[in-house]
């Protein structure tokens, strides 16, 4: 199995049905790059998000266990604190660029709501009570993750910030959700989490999302690649002409197996920081 994301079908998707979007977008990407350009006093207290889990389930075994939910809270704050033990694994050339991203999450509540529907796609219809989901709390304040059957081999998939209020949040494969119970290697690390919530905070793939070198994820240390990486790559995997190193296959925002991604960078954490002081403020305390 190989990873699949949606998220940037569903950044299409509003750019198209949300006019303000996308000039929202272009307001923040301005104020991303001042950010990154100015000297930034680094905050001395973790950005502290509050996540509501909206578990939507139709069978029984679909409606994971709260251990379940916690290994998932846990997986993310290993992640984005830089605690995960595997970092070592990163190769030497980008182990310095690894970052502690300084976001904490807290789980708030579990939301359980049983569906008749047998699964969902990536068109936010897990979001909403009328067709068959759950209604987000208060997206202003929480980070809502919704956690159910994806159809079509989806793993997960996110929304950027400045989007609508009312699909705001991250759905996540329930198979994929959490480093125990349900969990189906090779995505039993909770990393699909930890992908699409950088998605949440604003970042893009590593490659770009182009498959001619032309695309960029506007993070200045992580190497141009072509296209996604799959499964567990050799190292150096090398694409548009980005040798000796190669793609940076080993950050949580390509597409390998949950043992193969290990870090952020620098960088990544800049542009996830500009997300926090701009759009995302309202979700932790100053």
């Amino acid at each position: 199995m190989r990873r699949m994301c949606g998220a940037m079908q569903v950044h299409e998707r509003l750019l198209e049905s949300h006019p303000t979007f996308r000039a929202k977008l272009g307001d923040l990407e301005h104020a991303t790059e001042a950010r990154r350009r100015s000297i930034q006093a680094p905050r001395t207290t973790p950005y502290d998000l509050k996540v509501i889990v909206h578990v939507v389930w139709h069978h029984a075994a679909d409606n994971i266990s709260e251990e379940q939910v916690k290994s998932q809270i846990a997986a993310l704050n290993r992640d984005y604190r830089l605690k995960n033990t595997d970092v070592a694994n990163a190769p030497d050339v980008w182990r310095g660029l690894a970052a502690d991203v300084n976001v904490e999450f807290k789980l708030e509540d579990i939301k359980r709501v049983e569906t008749t529907r047998a699964s969902f796609g990536d068109d936010d219809t897990v979001k909403a009570k009328d067709s068959g989901g759950s209604a987000p709390i208060d997206t202003s304040r929480f980070l809502n993750l919704w956690v159910c059957t994806l159809g079509g081999g989806l793993l997960g998939y996110a929304q950027f910030p400045e989007g609508p209020p009312l699909t705001d949040g991250v759905v996540i494969l329930n198979t994929a959700f959490g480093t125990e119970g349900s969990v189906v290697a090779p995505f039993n690390m909770g990393r699909t989490a930890t992908h699409e919530v950088g998605h949440y905070l604003n970042l893009r793939h590593i490659w770009g999302d182009t498959p001619d070198c032309s695309g960029t994820d506007f993070v200045p240390d992580t190497p141009n690649a072509q296209h996604p990486n799959y499964q567990k790559p050799n190292f150096p995997h090398i694409s548009c002409t980005n040798g000796p190193n190669g793609d940076m296959f080993m950050n949580y925002m390509d597409y390998v197996d949950d043992d193969t991604m290990v870090l952020f960078t620098q960088g990544q954490a800049s542009r996830m920081h500009a997300a926090l002081e701009g759009s995302r403020s309202t979700l932790y305390t100053p």
